[in-house]
């Protein structure tokens, strides 16, 4: 099994992250709402158990 290369930096609401061939994909988190750039993703956090998702 190969070893793989993955670190994560964070500034504030912004996460960057990456892998051996560079930048993989970055996200910002701001209160409930998220997004990713890799999946396209918007996300919310909903009170208790629930999430909302969109894609």
């Amino acid at each position: 099994m190969p070893i793989r290369f993955r670190k994560r930096q964070s500034f504030g609401p912004l996460k960057l992250n990456y892998t051996q061939s560079g930048l993989s994909s970055w996200s910002i988190k701001i209160g409930p709402w998220s997004w990713n750039s890799r999946t396209k993703k918007n996300s919310v956090d909903l009170p208790g158990p629930l999430s909302w998702r969109q894609r």
